[in-house]
C-alpha cells in the first residue's frame, strides 16, 4: 500500500534499496572528499600533545548540538561548568547524559560488534532509565510548528525487532559498499523504524560515531558531526522524510556525506586553534608560577576548561595548598578566571573556553 504519514510504516523495506546504485559516481567523489577530511582530522588529533582534550571537549560540545536538534536547550558553557559535578539544570543534565551515553556506546563496541541491543544501552543512558522496544501504538511524529502529522513509524514490539535485526544485518554486510554510505543508509532506517518511545534521534545520532569507529574511520569519539546537522536542522529532517515519500536515498546520502566532509574539517580547524591557544598559555603560565612549568598542570588546564583545586592536587601529585597557589597564580596573571559556582570554586580556562565553543 501507498505510504501515507498518519498509516504506521509497517511495509518500511529492508536495505539496501532496491534496484538502486547507492555509490553513483557524484556519492562516490564525495566519499572521498569525507575520507579524506577524517583522515586529515585523524592526523591532526595526533599533534596534539594530549589527546585528552579532544575525548574531554569534543563529545560535550556533540551532546549539547544533538540535543538542540530535539529542542533540549542548553549552552556549552554550561556542560563544560557541570561535566564532573552532574548538576546544572534539567536541559544540560539530559545533555550530559548524551555525553556518558556516547562513551557507553564506544565501550560496549570495543568488545563486541554494534546491534540492536548496543542501541538500547545507548537509549537507557540517554534517558536516565532502562528502555526497551515500543510496545504503544499510535505513535506520531508531528511538525513542531503546525503540528501536522509528518510520519507514523512501524508498530508492534515483534515487528520492531524484526525489522532491528535486518537494520543490524545491514550494519554488518559483508560487502562492497562504503561504511561512510552504509553509515547514512543506516542511520535513516533507524530513525525509520523509531524503535522507541523517546530518545531516538539522539541514539541514532550516537549510532553514527559508532559505526565511524568499528569501521576504522575513527579511534576516538572526536567528531563533532551534530554541528553541521544543528546548522542545516530543516535540511536534515526534510531530506529523512524525502526518503520515506519520494525514495530519495541519493539526496540523503550526499547530505550525510557533505556533513561528515563539514564536520571533520572544522573540528581539524578547532584542533589547530587549541594548539595555538595551548602554546600561547603554557608560554605565559611558565612565567606566572612555578606550576606553569609542570607538565601534568599544563595538561589538566586544557583537559576541560573549567579546573577544580582537587583536580589539580589529586592530578599533579601536590597538596591543595600548592594547587591553589598554582591556579591562583595563573588568575592573578589574566590566564585564569575563578567563579563560584554552588559551594564551589571553579578555575576558568576562558580563552581555552572560547576556542571549544566558537564557531570554526
Amino acid at each position: 500500500m501507498p505510504w501515507s504519514p498518519d498509516v504506521p510504516f509497517n511495509d518500511l523495506p529492508p536495505l539496501p534499496p532496491a534496484d538502486l546504485d547507492l555509490e553513483p559516481k557524484p556519492v562516490l567523489k564525495a566519499t572521498v572528499q569525507a575520507r579524506t577530511a577524517l583522515a586529515t582530522l585523524t592526523q591532526a588529533s595526533q599533534l596534539l600533545p594530549n589527546p585528552n582534550i579532544l575525548i574531554h571537549a569534543v563529545p560535550l560540545l556533540e551532546a549539547q548540538a544533538s540535543s538542540e536538534i530535539e529542542n533540549i536547550v542548553t549552552t556549552a558553557d554550561e556542560l563544560f561548568k557541570h561535566a564532573d559535578s552532574g548538576g546544572g539544570d534539567h536541559a544540560t543534565k539530559e545533555a550530559l547524559r548524551y555525553r556518558s551515553a556516547l562513551f557507553a556506546g564506544v565501550e560496549s563496541i570495543r568488545n563486541r560488534p554494534l546491534t540492536s541491543a548496543t542501541a538500547v544501552r545507548i537509549c537507557s543512558e540517554l534517558q536516565g532509565r532502562e528502555m526497551a522496544i515500543r510496545a504503544m501504538a499510535s505513535t506520531r511524529i508531528a511538525n513542531p510548528t503546525t503540528r501536522q502529522v509528518v510520519y507514523a513509524p512501524p508498530e508492534g514490539a515483534d515487528l520492531i525487532r524484526e525489522k532491528l535485526s535486518a537494520w543490524e544485518r545491514f550494519v554488518h554486510a559483508e560487502d562492497d559498499l562504503d561504511p561512510l554510505v552504509r553509515m547514512a543508509v543506516a542511520h535513516y532506517q533507524f530513525e525509520a523504524i523509531h524503535p522507541f518511545h523517546d530518545g531516538n534521534g539522539r541514539t541514532g545520532r550516537v549510532i553514527n560515531i559508532l559505526m565511524l569507529i568499528e569501521a576504522g574511520l575513527l579511534h576516538d569519539p572526536i567528531l563533532y558531526l551534530s554541528r553541521a546537522i544543528i546548522a542545516d536542522k530543516n535540511d536534515y529532517y526534510r531530506l529523512l522524510r524525502a526518503v520515506t515519500a519520494d525514495g530519495a536515498w541519493i539526496e540523503w546520502v550526499l547530505y550525510m556525506l557533505d556533513v561528515v566532509r563539514d564536520s571533520a574539517e572544522s573540528t581539524t580547524r578547532k584542533i589547530k586553534a587549541i594548539r595555538t591557544c595551548q602554546e600561547d598559555i603554557a608560554e605565559r603560565a611558565r612565567a606566572a608560577t612555578f606550576g606553569g612549568r609542570d607538565a601534568q598542570f599544563l595538561a589538566v588546564l586544557f583537559e576541560q576548561p573549567y579546573c577544580r583545586i582537587n583536580t589539580v592536587a589529586d592530578r599533579c601529585d601536590v597538596s591543595r595548598q600548592t594547587a591553589s597557589s598554582w591556579l591562583h597564580a595563573l588568575v592573578k596573571a589574566g590566564l585564569l578566571h575563578d567563579v563560584k559556582v554552588g559551594r564551589e570554586r571553579l578555575f576558568v580556562n576562558h580563552e581555552f573556553l572560547d576556542v571549544l565553543t566558537r564557531p570554526e
